[in-house]
Order: C-alpha cells, then sequence, then structure tokens
C-alpha cells in the first residue's frame, strides 16, 4: 500500500511540476517532496527517527523511477485521461491510511491517528503547492481535501471495529477517493471565510 501511495504521489508532483515546465531536475523533486513531505512530518510529529525514506533507499528509487516514467510517458497518460487529479486522489487516500496505521500501532488515540492520517495524506500537496506557487489544495475553499481523509479516517476507525483490516483499508479508501472525486464532478465545496 506505501508503494501504490509513493508512486501515486510521485507521479502527481511530477505532472504539477511538468505543467509548471519545470526542467528534469525540478520535476523530480517536486514528485519527491510530494511523495514523503506528509510522511516525513508524520513519522517527525511521532518520533519516527530517522524518517522512514532515509532508513530505506527504496522509496527514494520507487520516486525516481516514477518521476522518470512519468516524463517519458507523459504524452501517453494524458492520452489515457490518467491525470494529475486522479493519482492525487488515490495519494491522498492511501497516504490517510497508512498514517492512521502508524499512529495506532504505537497506541495513539484513534482521534489523533485520524489528525495524522490526514497530515500524512495532506502535507505532500501542500508542500507541492507551496514550492510551485499556488494556494494549497488543502486550503482552497472550492476542494474538498482534508475533508475527505477525515471521513474516511473516521469511518476506517469505527470499521476496524467491525470489519477485517483489509475490507476496512478498502472502504476507507474507497470512501476518500469517492468523495474527492464526487466533490470535483458535483462542485461540492466548504463555504469560503470572508473578510471585511
Amino acid at each position: 500500500m506505501e508503494i501504490l501511495g509513493t508512486i501515486a504521489f510521485a507521479v502527481s508532483g511530477a505532472f504539477s511540476a511538468m505543467e509548471k515546465k519545470l526542467d528534469l531536475f525540478g520535476v523530480l523533486i517536486i514528485g519527491f517532496v510530494t511523495a514523503i513531505g506528509g510522511g516525513t512530518i508524520r513519522d517527525v510529529l511521532i518520533g519516527n527517527t530517522p524518517v522512514t525514506w532515509m532508513r530505506d533507499m527504496t522509496t527514494p528509487l520507487i520516486i525516481l523511477g516514477s518521476g522518470l516514467l512519468t516524463i517519458l510517458f507523459k504524452g501517453y497518460l494524458e492520452k489515457l485521461k490518467i491525470t494529475f487529479f486522479l493519482f492525487d486522489t488515490l495519494g491522498l487516500g492511501l497516504f490517510t491510511i497508512i498514517g492512521i496505521q502508524k499512529g495506532l500501532s504505537i497506541g495513539l488515540n484513534p482521534g489523533i491517528c485520524v489528525a495524522l492520517g490526514t497530515i500524512t495524506g495532506c502535507f505532500g500537496g501542500v508542500l507541492r503547492d507551496m514550492l510551485l506557487n499556488h494556494i494549497p489544495v488543502l486550503f482552497r475553499s472550492r476542494e474538498i481535501y482534508a475533508t475527505a481523509c477525515i471521513i474516511g479516517g473516521t469511518i476506517y476507525c469505527f470499521g476496524l471495529m467491525v470489519l477485517p483490516q483489509q475490507a476496512a483499508q478498502v472502504l476507507a479508501i474507497g470512501l476518500i477517493c469517492g468523495i474527492r472525486i464526487l466533490a470535483v464532478r458535483l462542485n461540492w465545496q466548504l463555504p469560503a471565510v470572508k473578510g471585511k
């Protein structure tokens, strides 16, 4: 699950960087930051240092490979309509559940675990957007992003009480992705807070 999430976020980061017409190095760096950003923040918060990707070269190599393949097959992926949005949505669902599982494995309160999962799922994208000089998706009023993580993560925690772990994972990831996709398709929005 972690490998799939890493690939999804690396590809979404690379797509975003290519849209900004960054060079090869820039595309790979944005893919890397997107893939490891949320997990790095999570690991630091729970005291899991050195952070996961620093202890195993598998993750950096997967990110590098994903970034290079995205560059090479960009046109093909676009023809298939496999875009930044779909990869970002999949990464969001996968990493939210991974973050929750990490918290539960060290005995944290389920509510804190949902927050940890939301951080894991969202903050790679926040860092990506900041580096690309965008308002992060997480903070845009027209986007349902963290809300999907919170709902799916809460369902996952409750689901673990009555379902096998894999069934709860599939249900929660599907719910997070489904909410995100429906929110974009149906233009669901959280109300914006307006100043004077």
